[in-house]
């Protein structure tokens, strides 16, 4: 039947209003929905408080550096109870922060270093929420939380072999999950004991593991970083940041495809890991550890030799943000801001956050703005153009702060320490 152009354009609008209004963008996994810490939210506060522009606060159960993952009505998050150390998977409601469901997940830990086992951040496609916590324990949901499938990766791989207790979360891309264990040293045993891991989301059963030797020396080989999707050569690849080298591994087979020159080239014993690859216009930046060293260009795929060498004012935590092709490199202990162009390592500017506190989590860009918060609470909101302008201070509250900034549908999602903030419109 052909529809005259009335009934063509009623037909439009009727389609258009049963799909409702439009919507923002989610914050499916730790790095966000680019995987590289940025989203294409705007209309976000510039200026909030404890008070001011809070849509509500929850109150967790525990502490934790989990970071809230948000998806349509639901935000996701893992919590420690301080007291007994009980490890708990929480789904709140993005209308008011109340309790939707939570769920055990084992026996967490503590170390004077920070670290606990609700560092790890859950990760969504939208249907299902697979949570991963310290202890391994990695369990699969569907929205109501009725559970889909449960397994333990220290338990089914052999113990964790980390001086500061496991720390990092997996990816979910391309349909498959890949969780990384990258260790060793700490406890005897024959044979190479890192690899990255590739698992069925929807069963929980292993596709495949893949040994990543490393001639790292004792804490050197261990690292807490995240894997990051990328491409070389057309190639689907999974970026791994440890042992003293950033390594590429095919998507479907896990294979090594190609890996960085050494960043340790000394070699420091203590060289351990914990920021993750970012990538921008086929370069890769590699943070040699320990803060205050330097800062490498790698170029994806090619030679043994690095692009670009920044000596100074490396992150030992905080993994670079890609905003507009530059990187934005939050050096924590040091508590400064240095944009940079990824082809050349060129410094765009660079400015001081202006904190009491250092920063461990890692910087978050949308709206033109970049969110940061310091181990302290304190958040900061500053400019991504040029020049370097902080827009805004403020303190949120807590202590040992760890947890990114996520942005999703108009709003920011703080977590402090026992506390999440939902800051912006109401929807």
């Amino acid at each position: 039947m052909i529809l005259r152009r009335p009934t063509v354009a009623l037909a439009v609008c009727l389609v258009l209003l049963a799909a409702g209004p439009a919507r923002g963008e989610n914050w499916p996994q730790w790095r966000g929905p680019h995987l590289n810490g940025s989203s294409t939210e705007t209309d976000l506060p510039t200026t909030f408080s404890t008070t001011e522009n809070v849509t509500w606060t929850a109150t967790l159960p525990g502490v934790g550096a989990s970071t809230p993952i948000v998806w349509g009505d639901r935000v996701f998050i893992t919590a420690q109870v301080p007291h007994n150390k009980a490890l708990w998977a929480l789904c709140l409601d993005r209308g008011d922060g109340s309790v939707r469901w939570s769920k055990p997940m084992g026996q967490g830990f503590a170390n004077k270093q920070g670290n606990t086992g609700a560092s790890p951040s859950a990760i969504t496609d939208g249907k299902t929420v697979w949570f991963y916590v310290g202890n391994g324990e990695l369990a699969a949901f569907d929205f109501e939380g009725n559970e889909t499938w449960r397994r333990n990766i220290s338990e089914d791989h052999g113990p964790f072999d980390l001086l500061w207790d496991y720390g990092a979360t997996g990816l979910l891309h391309g349909g498959r999950l890949y969780i990384p264990v990258i260790h060793g040293v700490l406890r005897t045993g024959p044979g190479e004991k890192s690899f990255l891991l590739c698992i069925d989301p929807a069963t929980g059963k292993d596709l495949w593991k893949q040994p990543r030797p490393s001639d790292a020396a004792r804490e050197a080989k261990q690292a807490y970083t995240t894997p990051i999707p990328t491409e070389i050569g057309g190639r689907t690849v999974i970026l791994v940041g440890g042992g003293d080298y950033t390594t590429a591994h095919d998507a479907d087979t896990g294979k090594e495809v190609w890996r960085t020159p050494s960043y340790n080239p000394l070699p420091d014993p203590n060289f351990r890991t914990i920021i993750s690859p970012a990538v921008s216009k086929g370069i890769v930046t590699v943070c040699a550890p320990r803060g205050g060293r330097r800062i490498y260009g790698a170029p994806l795929g090619r030679s043994s030799t690095w692009a670009w060498t920044r000596k100074t004012d490396a992150p030992d935590v905080c993994t670079p943000l890609v905003w507009q092709d530059d990187f934005y490199v939050l050096v924590g202990t040091h508590k400064r801001m240095l944009r940079l162009r990824p082809t050349t390592g060129e410094t765009v500017w660079e400015g001081n956050l202006g904190t009491r506190g250092r920063f461990q989590a890692s910087p978050t860009g949308a709206d033109g703005k970049i969110y940061c918060l310091s181990m302290n609470g304190e958040a900061v909101v500053l400019s991504a153009g040029e020049p370097f302008e902080v827009l805004h201070r403020t303190d949120m509250g807590g202590k040992g702060v760890r947890a990114s900034i996520a942005v999703a549908d108009g709003q920011l999602f703080i977590r402090t320490d026992a506390k999440v903030y939902c800051i912006g419109r109401r929807r």
